[in-house]
């Protein structure tokens, strides 16, 4: 079964580096925008581990979904280097950025969001991470078996 994972507040702590970016230069009206920013957002608790369980898991085949930055045009080489970083080269194929998540087809969808980048037009099931039925990566490992 083919399991797309969002990166953003899925993955890794897009919003709480954003905040702490607005903080420390509240100039800055966009701090996404900025080099290395996708570069050094912090893994979720769990995430990495749930990501390796599901790589290790013949059940699923399991690819990273992820939608552009349009304020960062290096979001593509940051988020791409991200992944290589965490899971290593040959991950990094299963990497796909792309602004309309309803597009692919697949039998899971796992993100923060569940509308505003095609998630209301995925044809698979949508695992609302961070609500209050999936709260967190160990409840989605629990519910999928992996």
């Amino acid at each position: 079964m083919i399991v797309y994972v969002d990166m953003d507040d899925v993955l890794c702590d897009f919003t709480g580096e954003y905040q702490k970016d607005i903080i420390a230069n509240p100039v800055i009206k966009f701090p996404q925008s900025q080099y290395g920013f996708f570069n050094k957002l912090p893994p979720l608790e769990g995430a990495i581990d749930a990501i390796n369980a599901l790589i290790a898991c013949s059940q699923y085949d399991p690819y990273i979904l992820t939608a552009p930055s349009i304020r960062n045009p290096l979001c593509y080489t940051e988020k791409r280097v991200w992944i290589e970083n965490q899971f290593g080269l040959d991950f990094v194929n299963k990497l796909i950025i792309c602004p309309n998540k309803g597009l692919l087809r697949g039998h899971y969808l796992i993100d923060d969001y569940c509308e505003g980048r095609g998630q209301e037009n995925f044809e698979g099931k949508l695992i609302h991470f961070g609500s209050d039925l999936y709260p967190n990566w160990k409840i989605i490992r629990e519910k999928m078996k992996f």
